[in-house]
């Protein structure tokens, strides 16, 4: 009997079985979803760089006290005795769940700092007091870095959540600790990165994440501190203050992001419902304002230029668009620049290459009237003599013919780089450097030969008569030897200038 009340039950035991297995897998996608929706805050944030006004104000916020903002951060208390400063919100918020990230820095030359930096939501601004430079008897949540030790239990630095319905007074003494609703123990002083604190409130939990600064990971958070059951102010002001007494420390805070957190399923609020009724009016009023003043502007350039009614692409935007044709831009004149540039090199260059070919034509000319006339006055001189002007004439001929060569190379390069040139290719230093090289090894070259063909004609010819060199064939009456070595050094100098601008 009992066998056969065991079979009808199997199934309804299985499908238990795999309902517990189910169940934790069901909580799990619950708890996803249960999620909230983060919008960005814009008008209760700010963050560098760029964060000051030309007037020195921060967009949406006031501070006041010994606070200086800057492009990128604002400095709360500088690290001098008994300062105080504050930053808070100009409007309240209208979102009743949120969560804020702070990056901050304290740093002092001290093992010890003072006082400390405190993070607030409350109901009206605390925009000065004796409580990290803010007001007493807050109606709202205060999040605490304490920085010096007051009642000497050698807990500090530490931050401290303190709760207040408007009526408490903070006990300095004791650090807070009487009214503390969570603490943690974390040195948040002289870090090697920023300090960055997630601060969020969502049904009535209050949760305190930290990133003590030993890594540049911005999600790299720790449980701080978590209140529950913690009923807040549903409209508030944001901010943030510090305080310094007989020991200093500079707190600077680098960024305040806030972001509303929306129940799922629930609609977050529209942006017109975030705006007062009277700042709707008073936008309305400005809307239409400005919008007769368009229409006044369009009715007068209407009776200015008749002639432009009626015709397709005559509108008044196609008339200030055609006068802005006259002008080009930024990009335009950076190209067209580049291309004169290019041009300039190619002429250069080229005419580089011309004078080039005449010095060859010129060298040619040169070797040869030395060689005939070399070989002139050798034939009147027989035997050994005769020999040994044969051989130095020799001597002399390869060293024309390595010159010729030399010459015939730096052709060749300036060939190529005109080439590059006109291939919209950028030169290089290198080919600058070996065309000078080439140049210089010309000139010794010539100064060798000069000094050879001396040295044979005094030689070979008798001691009474003072014979010289035949004279050099005079050069191209444009270009003279010393000019155009102006000339080359000029160019290169301008080269590479153009390649370190480029």
């Amino acid at each position: 009997c009992s066998a056969k009340m065991a079979a009808p039950l199997a199934p309804l035991v299985l499908l238990l079985a795999l309902g517990r297995l189910a169940l934790p897998g069901a909580q799990a996608t619950e708890g996803a979803a249960a999620a909230p929706h983060r919008r960005f805050e814009y008008k209760y944030s700010f963050k560098g760089p760029h964060l000051v006004q030309a007037d020195g104000t921060v967009p949406f916020w006031v501070h006041t006290g010994n606070a200086i903002p800057s492009a990128d951060q604002i400095r709360i208390t500088t690290s001098l005795k008994s300062q105080k400063g504050s930053v808070w919100t100009k409007n309240k918020s209208i979102f009743e769940y949120w969560e804020v990230e702070v990056t901050f820095r304290v740093t002092g030359r001290g093992r010890i700092g003072a006082d400390g930096l405190a993070i607030w939501f409350t109901e009206e601004q605390g925009l000065e007091g004796p409580v990290f430079g803010a007001a007493d008897k807050w109606n709202g949540v205060g999040i605490f870095f304490d920085s010096f030790d007051n009642d000497g239990k050698k807990n500090n630095p530490g931050v401290v959540v303190v709760g207040n319905n408007g009526k408490l007074l903070y006990d300095h003494q004791n650090d807070g600790s009487t009214q503390a609703l969570a603490s943690c123990q974390r040195d948040f002083r002289n870090k090697p990165y920023p300090v960055r604190v997630k601060i969020a409130y969502y049904q009535k939990t209050l949760t305190v994440l930290i990133n003590n600064g030993f890594t540049p990971d911005k999600e790299d958070y720790e449980f701080c501190a978590k209140v529950e059951d913690m009923v807040l102010p549903s409209q508030g002001y944001f901010g943030i203050s510090a305080a310094t007494g007989g020991l200093a420390d500079d707190h600077d805070v680098l960024s305040f992001l806030t972001f509303q957190l929306t129940e799922p399923g629930k609609e977050a609020p529209t942006p017109d419902a975030e705006i007062p009724q009277k700042d709707k009016e008073k936008y309305q009023e400005e809307f239409e304002h400005f919008q007769q003043e368009l229409d006044k502007k369009k009715e007068e350039f209407q009776r200015e230029h008749p002639d432009v009614q009626g015709q397709p692409g005559k509108t008044p935007c196609a008339f200030f668009l055609a006068a802005d044709d006259v002008f080009e831009t930024v990009s335009d004149r950076e190209l067209r620049q580049i291309f004169e540039g290019q041009n300039r090199i190619h002429l250069e260059i080229k005419q580089l290459n011309r004078q080039l070919d005449m010095i060859l034509d010129e060298q040619r000319k040169y070797v040869s009237a030395v060689t005939e006339e070399i070989a002139k006055r050798g034939a009147g001189f027989p035997g050994q003599q005769g020999q040994v002007s044969q051989q130095e004439i020799e001597t002399v001929v390869k060293t024309q013919e390595e010159v010729i060569r030399q010459v015939k190379e730096i052709r060749s390069s300036v060939t190529d780089a005109l080439r590059s040139i006109s291939g919209a290719q950028h030169p290089g230093t290198a080919g600058v450097y070996e065309t000078t090289q080439h140049f210089n090894d010309i000139k010794e070259h010539l100064h060798v030969v000069k000094r050879d063909i001396e040295h044979l004609v005094q030689r070979n010819m008798p001691s009474s008569e003072k014979q010289k060199c035949p004279e050099f064939p005079p050069f191209p009456s444009c270009l003279s030897t010393m000019h155009f070595f102006i000339f080359v050094a000029a160019q290169t100098v301008l080269l590479i200038g153009y390649v370190m601008y480029r």
